[in-house]
């Protein structure tokens, strides 16, 4: 067994910072590695009916969290540059008048490069929206049509300009690795071409085959073998840590101070509200000694047909106390900096003993780290990260 600093004799469940996710379920077109709930977007988007919808949303889950501030907003989807500002700015506006919001507050706003134009960036700055995160995938035209994207690499480069004309300070790209036909060369020119751009924040990832989606049915032909892919990672890590990129999670490297605090929340066990069609939302429940994870219908048509009563919610579940070491693992162990006993406790309520078995384990094998009070996965463990939040598993 492993010895741990000491501790309080009964660990007490407490409340994280809490976020909000607001989900734009609508695409122009479905990517085939696209595993996320989007849905191919109609002639003619009921974008008021599912602004009505989102706050009504919203309304019915303050309950959970009255007297809690809000530490950041996300947009995901699907696409949500396809809303207009004026959308977006009623869905904040929205949130301000029911919810606290903290100081320098994150908004976030996914948005594809096909789907923007200058006077829609501007729009959504004036409506409070102060990150931007962009799908670009590839430079590769060639790539980019493997990949099912509808915009080419010229229009990634002007939709960046034309949020930085707009004012946008704080942009993300999206970039994959170990695509069809792509070698080492290729994944570094992708990847050079990113930092010339000059984002303060970098998502590198592995296109991986996700099942329930066109690509996992019917794999492309030309993609890497495991030993190519983790020669294209070492070698962009590398470039991206010249370059001023310092590598904070898996798939995420930032200029300082730019860190993405929503996804930060998440990889720290915090709390956060989803709202939307297939929106997921966990939320820690002190007085119950319970947390508790809900999700919402993830069909468009059938989230607006409910989302005004309490059928809105598709499932919800209180969290097993045996499952609870695996979730917080999944997320704090693809942190760099991992974290620690004592945060475990407090988002789990449960003593740090119940890593006893396991932490040994992961030590033995070399894929884990301990200092004191905080841990992280070895850079072995990150190689085999699978495996090792597997240790957690409940059995």
């Amino acid at each position: 067994m492993l010895f741990f600093p000491s501790q309080p004799p009964d660990a007490v469940l407490s409340l994280p910072p809490l976020a909000l996710y607001v989900h734009i379920p609508w695409c122009v077109r479905k990517c085939p590695y696209c595993d996320f709930n989007s849905h191919r977007a109609p002639d003619a988007l009921p974008v008021a009916e599912y602004v009505r919808a989102l706050i009504a949303d919203l309304e019915q889950e303050l309950p959970q969290v009255w007297g809690r501030s809000v530490s950041s907003i996300f947009f995901g989807g699907g696409t949500p540059s396809l809303f207009p500002g004026a959308a977006i700015g009623e869905i904040l506006a929205a949130v301000a008048a029911r919810l606290r919001l903290a100081p320098g507050l994150e908004v976030t706003l996914e948005t594809n490069p096909g789907t923007v134009e200058f006077d829609r960036f501007e729009a959504y700055r004036a409506a409070g929206v102060n990150r931007i995160s962009f799908g670009v995938q590839s430079f590769d035209d060639a790539r980019l049509a493997v990949l099912g994207r509808i915009h080419d690499s010229g229009e990634a480069r002007r939709a960046f300009e034309l949020a930085r004309s707009a004012g946008f300070d704080n942009i993300n790209l999206d970039l994959m690795y170990a695509l069809p036909g792509q070698d080492l060369s290729g994944a570094l020119s992708d990847l050079e071409q990113a930092i010339a751009l000059g984002p303060e924040h970098l998502s590198h990832y592995h296109l991986t085959l996700e099942p329930n989606t066109l690509f996992a049915a019917k794999p492309p032909p030309g993609l890497p073998d495991e030993d190519s892919a983790w020669d294209m990672q070492a070698a962009c890590q590398a470039r991206l840590a010249e370059a001023g990129y310092a590598q904070y999670e898996i798939s995420a490297y930032a200029r300082a101070g730019r860190r993405s605090q929503h996804n930060l929340n998440y990889w720290q066990f915090g709390d956060y509200l989803g709202i939307g069609a297939g929106a997921h939302g966990k939320i820690t429940l002190p007085a119950e000694g319970a947390v508790l994870r809900r999700w919402k219908h993830k069909h468009p048509q059938a989230y607006l047909d409910r989302a005004h009563g309490p059928e809105r919610i598709g499932c919800e579940q209180r969290l097993a106390a045996a499952d609870l070491p695996f979730e917080f693992m999944l997320n704090a162990l693809r942190l760099l900096e991992g974290s620690e006993l004592s945060t475990f406790e407090a988002r789990t309520g449960l003593p740090r003993s119940t890593l006893d078995a396991p932490f040994a384990e992961a030590r033995r094998r070399g894929w884990l780290q301990c200092e004191g009070e905080r841990f992280h996965a070895s850079e072995l463990g990150q190689r085999f990260q699978n495996d090792l939040i597997g240790l957690f598993l409940a059995t």
